[in-house]
Protein backbone atom coordinates (compact mmCIF):
# COMPACT_ATOMS: atom_id res chain seq x y z
CA UNK A 1 0.00 0.00 0.00
CA UNK A 2 1.43 3.36 -1.00
CA UNK A 3 1.87 6.08 1.62
CA UNK A 4 -0.57 8.99 1.50
CA UNK A 5 1.96 11.41 -0.01
CA UNK A 6 2.90 8.77 -2.59
CA UNK A 7 -0.70 8.39 -3.70
CA UNK A 8 -0.72 12.08 -4.62
CA UNK A 9 1.35 11.30 -7.71
CA UNK A 10 -0.94 8.47 -8.69
CA UNK A 11 -3.96 10.69 -8.06
CA UNK A 12 -2.45 13.28 -10.39
CA UNK A 13 -2.09 10.65 -13.11
CA UNK A 14 -5.80 9.90 -12.75
CA UNK A 15 -6.59 13.62 -12.80
CA UNK A 16 -4.55 14.10 -15.98
CA UNK A 17 -6.33 11.15 -17.60
CA UNK A 18 -9.60 12.79 -16.60
CA UNK A 19 -8.68 15.78 -18.78
CA UNK A 20 -7.95 13.38 -21.64
CA UNK A 21 -11.42 11.85 -21.17
CA UNK A 22 -13.01 15.32 -21.16
CA UNK A 23 -11.18 16.19 -24.38
CA UNK A 24 -12.22 12.89 -26.01
CA UNK A 25 -15.85 13.37 -24.99
CA UNK A 26 -15.85 16.93 -26.34
CA UNK A 27 -14.36 15.79 -29.65
CA UNK A 28 -16.97 13.03 -29.85
CA UNK A 29 -19.75 15.52 -29.18
CA UNK A 30 -18.41 17.88 -31.87
CA UNK A 31 -18.14 15.06 -34.40
CA UNK A 32 -21.65 13.74 -33.75
CA UNK A 33 -23.32 17.16 -33.71
CA UNK A 34 -21.09 18.81 -36.26
CA UNK A 35 -21.57 22.50 -36.98
CA UNK A 36 -18.69 24.01 -38.96
CA UNK A 37 -19.49 27.53 -37.73
CA UNK A 38 -18.98 26.41 -34.11
CA UNK A 39 -15.45 25.06 -34.57
CA UNK A 40 -13.65 28.22 -33.45
CA UNK A 41 -15.64 28.39 -30.21
CA UNK A 42 -15.19 24.66 -29.64
CA UNK A 43 -11.43 25.05 -30.07
CA UNK A 44 -11.42 27.51 -27.17
CA UNK A 45 -13.41 25.06 -25.06
CA UNK A 46 -10.97 22.28 -25.93
CA UNK A 47 -7.95 24.46 -25.20
CA UNK A 48 -9.35 25.28 -21.75
CA UNK A 49 -9.37 21.53 -20.98
CA UNK A 50 -5.82 21.15 -22.28
CA UNK A 51 -4.68 24.18 -20.25
CA UNK A 52 -6.18 22.80 -17.03
CA UNK A 53 -4.29 19.57 -17.67
CA UNK A 54 -1.07 21.52 -18.13
CA UNK A 55 -1.60 23.33 -14.82
CA UNK A 56 -2.08 20.01 -13.00
CA UNK A 57 1.06 18.61 -14.61
CA UNK A 58 3.11 21.72 -13.71
CA UNK A 59 1.95 21.51 -10.08
CA UNK A 60 3.06 17.87 -9.96
CA UNK A 61 6.46 18.67 -11.49
CA UNK A 62 6.98 21.45 -8.92
CA UNK A 63 6.19 18.98 -6.11
CA UNK A 64 8.51 16.38 -7.65
CA UNK A 65 11.40 18.86 -7.75
CA UNK A 66 11.15 19.33 -3.96
CA UNK A 67 11.02 15.67 -2.94
CA UNK A 68 13.92 13.29 -2.43
CA UNK A 69 11.91 10.08 -2.04
CA UNK A 70 9.29 9.11 -4.61
CA UNK A 71 7.07 6.00 -4.89
CA UNK A 72 8.49 5.15 -8.33
CA UNK A 73 11.50 6.53 -10.18
CA UNK A 74 11.41 10.24 -11.03
CA UNK A 75 11.89 9.61 -14.73
CA UNK A 76 8.91 7.24 -14.69
CA UNK A 77 6.75 9.86 -12.98
CA UNK A 78 7.77 12.41 -15.61
CA UNK A 79 7.31 9.94 -18.47
CA UNK A 80 3.83 9.07 -17.23
CA UNK A 81 2.77 12.71 -16.85
CA UNK A 82 4.21 13.64 -20.26
CA UNK A 83 2.57 10.72 -22.06
CA UNK A 84 -0.86 11.38 -20.53
CA UNK A 85 -0.47 15.06 -21.42
CA UNK A 86 0.33 13.98 -24.96
CA UNK A 87 -3.04 12.17 -25.18
CA UNK A 88 -4.90 15.41 -24.46
CA UNK A 89 -2.64 17.41 -26.79
CA UNK A 90 -3.19 14.96 -29.64
CA UNK A 91 -6.97 15.11 -29.24
CA UNK A 92 -6.78 18.91 -29.32
CA UNK A 93 -4.66 18.64 -32.49
CA UNK A 94 -7.53 16.88 -34.28
CA UNK A 95 -9.91 19.74 -33.59
CA UNK A 96 -7.35 22.38 -34.53
CA UNK A 97 -6.83 20.74 -37.89
CA UNK A 98 -10.54 20.44 -38.54
CA UNK A 99 -10.65 24.22 -38.14
CA UNK A 100 -7.46 24.83 -40.15
CA UNK A 101 -8.60 22.60 -43.02
CA UNK A 102 -12.03 24.25 -43.08
CA UNK A 103 -13.90 20.96 -42.65
CA UNK A 104 -17.55 21.33 -43.66
CA UNK A 105 -18.88 17.85 -42.88
CA UNK A 106 -17.72 14.77 -40.98
CA UNK A 107 -16.99 11.41 -42.60
CA UNK A 108 -18.55 8.29 -41.07
CA UNK A 109 -15.23 6.64 -40.32
CA UNK A 110 -14.24 9.69 -38.25
CA UNK A 111 -17.26 9.08 -36.01
CA UNK A 112 -16.17 5.48 -35.47
CA UNK A 113 -12.58 6.47 -34.78
CA UNK A 114 -13.64 9.11 -32.27
CA UNK A 115 -15.77 6.53 -30.47
CA UNK A 116 -12.67 4.32 -30.17
CA UNK A 117 -10.69 7.27 -28.77
CA UNK A 118 -13.33 7.78 -26.06
CA UNK A 119 -13.15 4.08 -25.15
CA UNK A 120 -9.33 4.21 -25.10
CA UNK A 121 -9.32 7.20 -22.76
CA UNK A 122 -11.90 5.64 -20.45
CA UNK A 123 -9.90 2.39 -20.25
CA UNK A 124 -6.74 4.42 -19.61
CA UNK A 125 -8.34 6.30 -16.73
CA UNK A 126 -9.53 3.02 -15.20
CA UNK A 127 -6.00 1.61 -15.54
CA UNK A 128 -4.54 4.65 -13.81
CA UNK A 129 -7.13 4.28 -11.03
CA UNK A 130 -5.53 0.88 -10.41
CA UNK A 131 -1.94 1.98 -10.94
CA UNK A 132 -1.21 2.94 -7.30
CA UNK A 133 -1.76 -0.72 -6.42
CA UNK A 134 0.18 -2.09 -9.40
CA UNK A 135 1.92 -4.81 -7.37
CA UNK A 136 -1.37 -6.41 -6.27
CA UNK A 137 -4.04 -5.24 -8.69
CA UNK A 138 -6.10 -8.00 -10.31
CA UNK A 139 -7.53 -5.60 -12.93
CA UNK A 140 -4.58 -3.60 -14.21
CA UNK A 141 -3.21 -6.18 -16.65
CA UNK A 142 -6.60 -6.71 -18.28
CA UNK A 143 -7.09 -2.95 -18.69
CA UNK A 144 -3.71 -2.69 -20.42
CA UNK A 145 -4.77 -5.53 -22.74
CA UNK A 146 -8.01 -3.65 -23.44
CA UNK A 147 -6.12 -0.45 -24.35
CA UNK A 148 -3.89 -2.44 -26.71
CA UNK A 149 -6.95 -4.09 -28.29
CA UNK A 150 -8.64 -0.72 -28.80
CA UNK A 151 -5.48 0.70 -30.35
CA UNK A 152 -5.49 -2.21 -32.83
CA UNK A 153 -9.15 -1.49 -33.60
CA UNK A 154 -8.15 2.12 -34.22
CA UNK A 155 -5.45 0.94 -36.65
CA UNK A 156 -7.98 -1.16 -38.57
CA UNK A 157 -10.42 1.75 -38.77
CA UNK A 158 -7.62 4.02 -39.96
CA UNK A 159 -6.85 1.61 -42.81
CA UNK A 160 -10.53 1.32 -43.76
CA UNK A 161 -11.06 5.07 -43.50
CA UNK A 162 -8.09 5.91 -45.70
CA UNK A 163 -9.09 3.32 -48.29
CA UNK A 164 -12.67 4.63 -48.40
CA UNK A 165 -11.42 8.21 -48.68
CA UNK A 166 -9.30 7.52 -51.76
CA UNK A 167 -11.97 5.33 -53.37
CA UNK A 168 -15.02 7.53 -52.81
CA UNK A 169 -13.86 11.14 -52.55
CA UNK A 170 -13.28 13.09 -55.76
CA UNK A 171 -12.34 16.45 -54.23
CA UNK A 172 -8.51 16.60 -53.96
CA UNK A 173 -8.57 19.21 -51.18
CA UNK A 174 -10.95 17.07 -49.13
CA UNK A 175 -8.72 14.03 -49.68
CA UNK A 176 -5.65 15.93 -48.46
CA UNK A 177 -7.49 17.26 -45.38
CA UNK A 178 -9.05 13.97 -44.33
CA UNK A 179 -5.90 11.98 -45.05
CA UNK A 180 -4.16 14.08 -42.39
CA UNK A 181 -7.14 14.07 -40.05
CA UNK A 182 -7.34 10.28 -40.07
CA UNK A 183 -3.64 10.18 -39.19
CA UNK A 184 -4.25 12.50 -36.24
CA UNK A 185 -7.25 10.48 -35.05
CA UNK A 186 -5.19 7.30 -35.20
CA UNK A 187 -2.40 9.01 -33.23
CA UNK A 188 -4.83 9.58 -30.34
CA UNK A 189 -5.14 5.81 -29.85
CA UNK A 190 -1.35 5.44 -30.20
CA UNK A 191 -0.90 8.04 -27.45
CA UNK A 192 -3.12 6.04 -25.09
CA UNK A 193 -1.11 2.91 -25.81
CA UNK A 194 2.11 4.79 -25.04
CA UNK A 195 0.79 5.48 -21.52
CA UNK A 196 -0.01 1.80 -21.06
CA UNK A 197 3.56 1.01 -22.17
CA UNK A 198 4.91 3.26 -19.40
CA UNK A 199 2.65 1.47 -16.88
CA UNK A 200 4.02 -1.89 -18.02
CA UNK A 201 7.58 -0.58 -17.80
CA UNK A 202 7.03 0.57 -14.19
CA UNK A 203 5.51 -2.81 -13.28
CA UNK A 204 8.53 -4.64 -14.74
CA UNK A 205 11.04 -2.38 -12.95
CA UNK A 206 9.31 -2.79 -9.60
CA UNK A 207 8.42 -6.48 -9.68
Amino acid sequence: MAHKKDVNYFNTFVELAGYSCKAANLLNEIMNNFQAQDLEAKMKEMHAIEHDGDLARHAMVKKLAREFITPIEREDIMAMADQIDDVTDTIEDVLMRMYMFNIKSVRQHALKMTEIIVKCCNALKLALDEFHNFRKSQKLHQLIVEINFLEEEGDKLFTEATRDLYVSCKDPLEVIAWDQLFHYLERCCDACEEVSNVIESVIMKNS
